[in-house]
C-alpha cells in the first residue's frame, strides 16, 4: 500500500469519527453545536455530578452509619419515614384513583368542583403549609377555635403529641398532592379506549365489576409508575414535615429528610447529614427494584 493510499484512508477514518462526534456536522455547523453543548455541559457537571460526588464523599466513612444506628433519635426517624412512606403515597394514590373515575363525569358542577380540588396542588407548598401549621396551633389555631364555637368543645393539642402530630403531616401531604395524581390518572382513564367498555358492557361487567377487571388493569402500568415517582419523592420530601412539625415535639416526628437537615446545619456535622440522608438507599433501591420488574412483566400497554 502507497503513502498516498494510506493517507487517504487516514483521512477517511478522522472523518468518519467527525461524523460520529458532532452528527455528521461540519465546519461552523460543528463548532456552533459544541458552542451550545459546553454551557449544558458544564451546568450539568458544576450543579449535578459535583454535589452528588461530594455528597457521597461526605457521607463515606463507616463510622457515621455507626454513630448514626447507636442513636435513639435515628432510629424513631427510620420508623417515621417507613410510615410516612407506607401510609402517605398508598393511601394518595389509592384516593387518586377512586377520584379519577368520579371527576371525569360530565357533569358542569363536577368540572368547576375539579377546579376547585386542585387548587391544594397548584398553591405553594411552603405557605400552605406554614398556614397548616399555625391552623393547628392549640390556643390560637382554627380548628381550635372553630371546635369552641361551634361545638363548645376545647380541641386537642394537635402539635404536642407524636402520633397525633404525625397524623396531621400525612393527612396534609395527602391533602397537597392528592390532586396532582388525580390528574394524572385522568388522563390514563381517558386513554382506554371505549370500545373495550362496551365489549365489557356486553359481557355484563358495570359498576365496580367494570372497575376491578377492566379499568385497573389497563391502568395498572401507570399506577406503578405513579407509585415509583411518588415514593422517590415522597422518601425527599422536607417541606411536609419541616413546615407543619418542625420534627417535633421532642424531635419525635422527624423523617430522614429533615434529621438530615438538622444533622447538617443545626448540630453543624454536614457528614452526619449527608449519612442521614444516604441511609434512606437501602429502603429506596430494593423497591425501585421490585417495581421495574414488574413493569417490565406487565404485558399491559395504553
Amino acid at each position: 500500500m502507497d503513502g498516498a493510499s494510506l493517507a487517504a484512508r487516514q483521512v477517511g477514518a478522522a472523518a468518519r469519527h467527525a461524523r460520529i462526534r458532532f452528527g455528521g456536522l461540519r465546519g461552523s455547523d460543528a463548532a456552533w453545536a459544541m458552542a451550545f453543548l459546553v454551557p449544558y455541559a458544564a451546568v450539568f457537571v458544576l450543579f449535578v455530578i459535583y454535589p452528588v460526588g461530594y455528597g457521597l464523599w461526605l457521607g463515606h466513612r463507616p463510622g457515621l452509619y455507626a454513630e448514626l444506628f447507636s442513636d435513639p433519635i435515628y432510629l424513631r426517624t427510620l420508623v417515621n419515614t417507613v410510615l410516612f412512606l407506607a401510609i402517605g403515597v398508598n393511601l394518595h394514590l389509592f384516593l387518586a384513583l377512586l377520584l379519577s373515575g368520579y371527576f371525569l363525569q360530565k357533569s358542569l358542577w363536577v368540572k368547576g368542583l375539579l377546579l376547585v380540588f386542585i387548587m391544594p396542588w397548584a398553591a405553594p407548598a411552603i405557605p400552605t403549609f406554614i398556614s397548616i401549621h399555625w391552623m393547628l396551633d392549640g390556643q390560637w389555631g382554627l380548628l381550635n377555635n372553630l371546635l369552641w364555637f361551634v361545638l363548645g368543645i376545647n380541641g386537642p393539642s394537635w402539635l404536642t403529641e407524636r402520633w397525633l402530630t404525625f397524623a396531621t403531616v400525612i393527612v396534609a401531604y395527602v391533602w397537597k398532592w392528592t390532586p396532582f395524581w388525580t390528574v394524572i390518572l385522568m388522563a390514563g382513564r381517558t386513554a382506554i379506549p371505549q370500545e373495550v367498555y362496551e365489549a365489557a358492557e356486553v359481557d355484563g361487567a358495570t359498576g365496580l365489576r367494570r372497575f376491578i377487571y377492566v379499568t385497573f388493569p389497563l391502568l395498572g402500568n401507570l399506577y406503578l409508575v405513579c407509585t415509583l415517582l411518588s415514593t422517590i419523592w415522597t422518601l425527599g420530601d422536607f417541606n411536609t414535615v419541616y413546615f407543619i412539625s418542625g420534627g417535633g415535639p421532642a424531635l419525635s416526628t422527624h423523617v430522614l429528610a429533615t434529621l438530615g437537615i438538622r444533622n447538617a446545619f443545626q448540630i453543624g456535622d454536614p457528614s452526619l447529614g449527608m449519612a442521614t440522608v444516604m441511609s434512606a438507599l437501602p429502603l429506596l433501591i430494593p423497591l425501585v427494584i421490585v417495581l421495574m420488574r414488574k413493569l417490565s412483566r406487565s404485558q399491559v400497554q395504553l
